[in-house]
């Protein structure tokens, strides 16, 4: 699959459809310590119907590890940067936690080139005061024992109780376990950083008139339903659904469930 480079940073992209010009288009924006692969479950189901594009922001996944350019604004323009070098005038935007932050942006700032917006596991505030300082010691672990050392601790943040007591599913855990333990120390934590010194945008929601779905598993801690509800109630006309018995990844724990209501929504904005 291709790279792109963009604002300076070279930014690799999954296209199910390159040559297709008649099919909708729909952009895949990762969270926090993953890349494309958390989609692939969405991206198996709308392929048939959509043109689906997943990317890896810079510094995680397989783009590149830029010296700056991490935070929210700046990630915002690489994605829209992405939008224009591929001759997309208008998408169906789709983004979890940090792609959420990103997604939220472009409806503030560029709403002519988002047809429809979901916003998975995510939150219109700044972080929270309390949750900073450890996350913050979690990038000073990462710098010094590596991503390995520590990627046990960050499983319950990023997975709901019932995927992770799932015996069944103990191989399925395992493998995303090793893509944490996979992502580079230093992008990883340049990344972090952009997410913890981020500008909330609740102020802005106002004004998004882009059609809008937010999804929050119950079992999320990261983002629990109240930062959902609170996006919700300042969004106009946004639609609310909840995943049971997911957490923070409701593509990975409960693809079927979060297919369900993207393609419910997404009948709905046609």
């Amino acid at each position: 699959m291709p790279h792109i480079q963009i604002n300076n940073a070279n930014i690799y992209y999954e296209d199910s459809a390159p040559n297709d010009q008649s099919k909708p288009v729909m952009v895949f924006a990762h969270g926090l310590l993953w890349s494309t692969r958390m989609y692939d479950k969405q991206v198996a189901h709308f392929q048939d119907e959509y043109r689906c594009i997943a990317f890896d922001f810079r510094g995680q996944g397989q783009s590149q590890i830029t010296k700056s350019g991490y935070d929210m604004d700046t990630l915002a323009d690489d994605t829209i940067a992405l939008l224009d070098a591929l001759n997309i005038d208008s998408c169906h935007f789709v983004g979890l936690s940090m792609g959420g932050f990103i997604g939220q942006r472009i409806a503030i700032s560029r709403p002519e080139l988002l047809s429809s917006l979901i916003l998975l596991e995510t939150s219109s505030d700044p972080e929270d005061p309390k949750s900073a300082p450890q996350y913050r010691k979690l990038i000073t672990a990462i710098r010094w024992l590596g991503m390995k050392r520590v990627s046990k601790k960050v499983m319950p943040i990023m997975f709901g109780s019932s995927f992770l007591a799932d015996k069944s599913r103990k191989s399925e855990c395992k493998d995303w376990l090793a893509q944490i333990q996979g992502n580079n120390k230093v992008g990883v934590s340049k990344a972090t950083m952009g997410v913890i010194e981020r500008k909330g945008t609740y102020d802005q929601l106002g004004s998004i008139t882009t059609p809008t779905l937010i999804v929050v598993g119950d079992e999320d801690a990261a983002t629990p339903y109240a930062k959902s509800e609170r996006m919700h109630f300042a969004i106009k006309g946004s639609k609310l659904a909840v995943i049971e018995r997911a957490g923070h990844t409701a593509t990975v724990e409960e693809p079927e469930q979060v297919n369900t209501v993207m393609s419910n929504f997404l009948e709905c904005c046609v």
